[in-house]
């Protein structure tokens, strides 16, 4: 049977999530435990794979009512900076469970698993075409099945609903046509790689910063291997990921061409934008990776994901109780709790990427570098309560170079 077929087109929803990763699952369970009527499409077919490192504050379990331990791989107790693999900087993090590494085949369908025990209806390998707002204040969000087979869509079907959640990642193009977030988002550019074997240290994450010009490699242990990724921040120069992965998995007991590699972009934060519509867009609201909300210094994602699509349902459930301001609310929640954090975050990047090796030693080697880097890693702390400083550091003692 195909995915749409059986769904007739005279419901009218209170919300359809279109993609049902970490922002749009949190939305959609935020929303049906609600009480909303939700429907939440996805054009993979669960369980999916999608490169992403899997790493995480634990301080976003607060966001939930449900315990995420199940769809955690590992906690880690420590973080191990190096320059060239040498002159390491190890980094305690704080609390119980600061940091969580999950795989996102396993946590995305975890959260998707909860947003329909509490009322969600979820529909995979559907694909969104469209979306537009009849001057009624009707949503009509076009789909077609995502074609597995190779043989040709099916025939387009409809969606009607009251508001719109746009979730589906950072190479979204609904995002931007309906002005939510920025116009023209920004990107990072990266290649990560799943590599299978023991771990000698399961409790370390490892972020190398001398071997990736304009960006950094990450790390990060699992259950029975590593997720490993290269990206680079600034400038439009790809790294040479080959190079960087020939050094880093031999460091890590596999071979120089272990796994496979999958090139990817992060779509990242640039700028305070608003994540709601407003006018023939009203009732639309961004979230996560299509909200270009990835740390544009560390590249944390999820966080910002789980975040932004708990703020959304927060602000949409009174939206849809007839209160025409609180879509506003989720822009100006989100600048607050994430987007003024970020701006401090992108100064950073700007500077430290540039100048890498001054950055390693006087803003990662200082002695109080390590409990900083651990409480913003633990979501304990934002860029905000020690960018000027480092700025300064970095721009007056590396001699502006």
């Amino acid at each position: 049977m195909s995915p749409l077929s059986g769904l007739g087109q005279a419901t009218i929803w209170d919300v359809v999530v279109i993609g049902a990763g970490a922002a749009g699952s949190a939305a959609a369970f935020h929303l049906a435990q609600r009480g909303r009527s939700v429907i939440l499409l996805d054009q993979a077919l669960f369980p999916r794979t999608k490169p992403c490192g899997g790493g995480m504050a634990a301080s976003v379990q607060r966001l939930f009512p449900f315990d995420l331990a199940p769809a955690v791989d590992a906690v880690i107790e420590q973080v191990r900076f190096t320059w060239c693999l040498e002159d390491p900087v190890i980094a305690p993090l704080p609390g119980d469970s600061p940091f969580w590494i999950v795989r996102r085949s396993v946590f995305d369908g975890y959260l998707m698993q909860q947003a329909q025990a509490a009322g969600a209806l979820f529909h995979q390998g559907v694909r969104v075409v469209g979306a537009s707002r009849d001057p009624g204040g009707v949503w009509h969000v076009a789909a077609v099945d995502a074609d597995p087979t190779g043989q040709g869509p099916g025939p387009e079907q409809v969606f009607a609903a009251r508001a719109v959640v746009v979730a589906d990642g950072s190479a979204s193009a609904l995002a931007s046509q309906l002005g939510l977030g920025p116009a023209k988002p920004r990107y990072a550019s990266t290649v990560s790689v799943d590599v299978e074997g023991p771990v000698a240290e399961p409790h370390v994450a490892r972020f190398e910063f001398g071997l990736v010009r304009h960006g950094f490699c990450w790390a990060f242990p699992r259950q029975g291997g590593f997720s490993i990724g290269v990206g680079t921040f600034i400038g439009r120069e790809a790294a040479d990921s080959d190079a960087v992965l020939s050094q880093v998995l031999p460091s890590l007991g596999f071979a120089a061409t272990a796994g496979v590699r999958r090139v990817g972009q992060l779509r990242i934060w640039d700028g305070h934008h608003p994540l709601h519509g407003s006018g023939a867009c009203e009732g639309a609201v961004a979230v996560g990776d299509a909200a270009s909300l990835c740390d544009p210094f560390l590249a944390e994602g999820i966080r910002p994901s789980l975040l932004s699509g708990c703020r959304a349902a927060e602000a949409l459930d009174p939206w849809l109780a007839g209160h025409a301001q609180a879509l506003a609310t989720y822009s100006a929640q989100m600048r607050a709790d994430w987007g003024e954090s970020m701006a401090w975050g992108k100064r950073i990047a700007q500077v430290f990427y540039r100048l890498p090796k001054v950055g390693y030693q006087l803003g990662v080697k200082r002695p109080t570098a390590p409990q900083r880097i651990a409480q913003i890693l633990s979501g304990e702390m934002g860029y905000g309560d020690i960018a000027q400083r480092v700025i300064k550091r970095l721009l007056f003692q590396g001699g502006g170079r």
